[in-house]
């Protein structure tokens, strides 16, 4: 049986580029909530009330992503043999959960506004505000995004996707309140509120479903699955087939195993020489991939149930 790592070097490179990345957020999203609640305590618009809010959760969520990133880059120990890489996922969760709650929060405030309508007060002074936050978002969101699927980020990603539906419910609530501005309609406001909870809501959902999926250890997709194996195929010469190749996806790090079938007169030095060509060539196309190789010799191999051997030339 035969396994393998990435270098700690690359892994703590990573890490300092992330965890860096993670605090940023921190301070950005501080920044934006700061700016939405002085667009909403100039107006008193429900509506910016209601993207102020959405803000607060980034401010909590950067922090637990960050916390996450760390806890999953701490090395492998006795109760944690293959590493902590699902850290990040409970972040991702935890990021959804709070949309959830902000959005209850959101519509329990459009049930007031109804009952009690206001006119808004400096709409063009908060709607400027606010834009100022909604640009500064979109640059940050980018950038998570981005690095996020640069290093198999989760927590990163989910909170780049996150500011980024902040960013598109930031122009709608300030192209909404023009229009309410303009019209004089000013029920409007809370209005765009509630689609304002609606929207964050399927985001919520949306995030929770991918982490959970994480956690149950999700295998790679169809077309990384081809990839794999064709790259299994094309660096094992001198094998004879592989089978019952298994992926599962848990944060960044990818964990890859198979069956590798051999002469049974091959001596274990020429194996081992076909498992590092095949390790090589997999580290080379998939970052953080850890890799697990049970060698067969032919005469003895079993074809699990329900499983195929993919046979080399």
């Amino acid at each position: 049986m035969l396994s393998s790592t990435v270098s700690p070097s690359s892994s703590a490179s990573v890490k300092q580029r992330i965890a860096r990345l993670a605090l940023w957020s921190i301070v950005v999203a501080l920044l934006v909530f700061c700016l939405k609640m002085l667009a909403w305590w100039i107006t008193g618009s429900v509506a910016l009330y209601s993207d102020a809010l959405e803000s607060i959760v980034n401010v909590v969520t950067a922090i637990a992503a960050l916390w996450a990133i760390r806890v999953s880059y701490m090395p492998a120990d006795r109760d944690h043999q293959h590493g902590h890489h699902k850290a990040e996922y409970f972040s991702a969760v935890l990021e959804g959960v709070m949309i959830i709650v902000a959005a209850l929060l959101i519509m329990s405030q459009v049930v007031q506004t109804l009952a009690n309508p206001r006119p808004l007060e400096q709409p063009w002074q908060g709607l400027a505000i606010n834009g100022v936050a909604a640009v500064a978002n979109a640059i940050w969101a980018t950038v998570l995004i981005r690095q996020g699927r640069r290093a198999k980020s989760p927590a990163l990603e989910a909170d780049g996707h996150h500011l980024m539906t902040d960013v598109l419910t930031s122009v709608g609530v300030i192209v909404g309140l023009i229009l309410a501005v303009l019209t004089g309609w000013t029920v409007l406001d809370p209005l765009l509120a509630a689609l304002v909870a609606v929207n964050i809501l399927v985001q919520g959902w949306r995030i929770m479903s991918e982490s959970l999926s994480g956690l149950m250890d999700k295998a790679v997709s169809t077309d990384e699955h081809i990839r794999i194996r064709d790259i299994i195929s094309a660096h094992s010469k001198g094998a004879l087939e592989v089978h019952d190749l298994k992926t599962r996806i848990a944060g960044r790090a990818t964990f890859i195993e198979f069956h590798l079938i051999v002469d049974g007169d091959m001596t274990v030095r020429e194996s081992h020489v076909i498992c590092d060509r095949i390790e090589e060539a997999l580290k080379a196309d998939i970052p953080s991939v850890r890799i697990t190789i049970h060698v067969e010799p032919d005469d003895e191999a079993k074809l699990p149930p329900g499983t195929s051997a993919v046979p080399f030339a």
